[in-house]
C-alpha cells in the first residue's frame, strides 16, 4: 500500500479516509487510472489491507422527509470501473453524457436503449465541467492538462483552447454566454476567465480575495456570470465585458459555497457545504436568506440546480446520500435516499421541461436519474446494475 499510493500522493490521504469494500475497490481502480503503480498480482492484497484497517468514517444518517412530490431514482453503473463520474450534462439531441475524471473520458449515454459510448480524450486531461453547444459538441474542463476542450462526436476529434498562463493548471465549471463565449473557473490558481470561441482567446483574471477557490458559476438574465468561492464566504459577479469582478460577503464567516444555481427571477441558491445550509441570494436586492439543510450541520450540500421553481440539490456526507427538493413558495424540504448511497453528487442538471434530473454519483462509479412525478404522497427508488 505504502509503494502504491505513497508513490502519487501524502499517505496521510490514505490514513484519514475510510469506505466499505465496494467504496475501497472503486477507489483504487480510479488511482491505477491514473497511474499509480499497483501490479494486478497485489490488487487484493492492498484491497483487503484497506478494508480492514480504515473502515467507512462515521457520517450522520439521512434524514428522509416526507412530502407531496413523487420521485424515482434510477441508477447505471458507468463502463469503465473507477471513472469518477463528475459532472453530467443533458444534451440537444436528448442524450446525458459525463466526465469520467479518472478514467479520462466523455461518456455518453443513450436513455431509450440505455446503451453508453466514451471517448477517450488527450492524456491526463482529467475532464471536470462540461457544457454542450447547439450542434452537439461537448464542451469540457481539462481538470489535469490546463486547457478547455470541444469534443466532436461525430468524428471523436478533440480542439484544445490552452491556458495562456501556467498559474491557470486547473480549470473546472464552463458554462456558456451566448453561441460565441465561455465562462468559467479555475479553482486551485484562484482565477476566472473567459473563452472567445470566434477567435479562441482566453483571458484571466485574478479573484480578489487569495485563496478563495472560484468553484460553481452561473450567468444571469442579462448575461452577468456570478460564481462562488469554495474558500471563501463570498459570492461574485463579474463585468462579462472588462472581467471585474464584484464580490459579496454572505452572512456567516464559516460559510463555503461550493455550487450554485439560478432561478428564472435571477434569484441565487447556493449549497454552504462546510454549514450544512442552503443558501439565497437575490441580486436585484442583495438579500440573503439561508435554511439548515435535513441533514443537519454536517450534511454537506453540493451538486444543485432549479427545475420549474424548485430548488433541488443533495447532501453528500449523509449515509445515504439524499436528494433534496426545497420549495422557496413554501419554505419546505422534502428528501430521499440515492438507492446506491451516492458516493457524492458533485453536480446535477435538469432537463428542459423539468420532468427530470440527472445525476452523477462519483463513489458509486454511477450516474442516475430522478424522475420527477408531481405531487403524490409516495417514493419509489430503483436501481439498475
Amino acid at each position: 500500500m505504502q509503494a502504491a499510493c505513497g508513490a502519487c500522493h501524502s499517505l496521510a490521504q490514505v490514513t484519514n479516509a475510510g469506505h466499505d469494500r465496494d467504496q475501497w475497490n472503486t477507489v483504487l481502480h480510479m488511482m491505477i487510472n491514473v497511474g499509480a503503480p499497483l501490479p494486478q498480482d497485489k490488487f487484493d492484497t492492498v484491497l483487503n489491507y484497506l478494508v480492514a484497517h480504515f473502515p467507512p468514517t462515521p457520517r450522520p444518517e439521512a434524514r428522509i422527509v416526507p412530502g407531496r412530490a413523487d420521485v424515482t431514482i434510477k441508477e447505471w453503473v458507468v463502463p469503465t470501473l473507477g471513472s469518477r463520474p463528475h459532472d453530467p450534462m443533458y444534451a440537444p439531441d436528448g442524450s446525458v453524457w459525463y466526465t469520467g475524471q479518472m478514467a479520462n473520458v466523455l461518456g455518453r449515454f443513450d436513455p431509450k436503449t440505455e446503451t453508453f459510448k466514451e471517448y477517450k480524450l488527450p492524456p491526463k486531461s482529467g475532464p471536470h465541467g462540461l457544457v454542450a453547444d447547439k450542434d452537439g459538441n461537448a464542451w469540457y474542463t481539462a481538470n489535469f492538462a490546463a486547457y478547455i476542450g470541444k469534443l466532436n462526436p461525430k468524428t471523436g476529434k478533440v480542439t484544445k483552447y490552452p491556458m495562456p498562463d501556467s498559474k491557470a493548471r486547473d480549470p473546472h465549471t464552463p458554462i456558456f454566454d451566448g453561441p460565441d463565449r465561455i465562462f468559467f473557473t479555475v479553482q486551485g490558481a484562484n482565477m476566472v476567465g473567459r473563452l472567445n470561441l470566434r477567435t479562441g482567446e482566453i483571458k484571466l483574471v485574478t479573484s480578489p480575495t487569495p485563496r478563495s477557490n472560484p468553484y460553481g458559476m452561473v450567468i444571469n438574465s442579462k448575461g452577468i456570470p456570478y460564481f462562488v468561492e469554495f474558500g471563501a464566504n463570498k459570492i461574485a459577479s463579474i463585468d462579462p465585458e472588462t472581467l471585474d469582478i464584484h464580490e459579496y460577503v454572505l452572512p456567516h464567516g464559516d460559510s463555503r459555497p461550493r455550487r450554485v444555481a439560478i432561478a428564472s427571477d435571477d434569484v441565487i441558491y447556493y449549497s454552504d457545504y462546510s454549514r450544512g445550509y442552503l443558501g439565497r441570494f437575490d441580486t436585484k436586492t442583495g438579500a440573503m436568506t439561508e435554511w439548515p439543510s435535513p441533514g443537519g450541520p454536517k450534511s454537506q450540500p453540493y451538486g444543485i440546480t432549479i427545475a420549474n421553481g424548485i430548488v433541488w440539490y443533495s447532501e453528500s456526507n449523509t449515509k445515504p446520500n439524499t436528494i433534496v427538493r426545497f420549495d422557496p413558495k413554501t419554505e419546505k424540504f422534502q428528501t430521499w435516499a440515492i438507492p446506491s448511497g451516492g458516493g457524492v453528487v458533485r453536480n446535477m442538471v435538469h432537463t428542459p421541461d423539468g420532468s427530470a434530473l440527472w445525476i452523477a454519483c462519483s463513489g458509486m462509479n454511477r450516474i442516475g436519474e430522478v424522475q420527477i412525478r408531481g405531487a403524490k404522497i409516495s417514493q419509489k427508488n430503483r436501481v439498475k446494475n
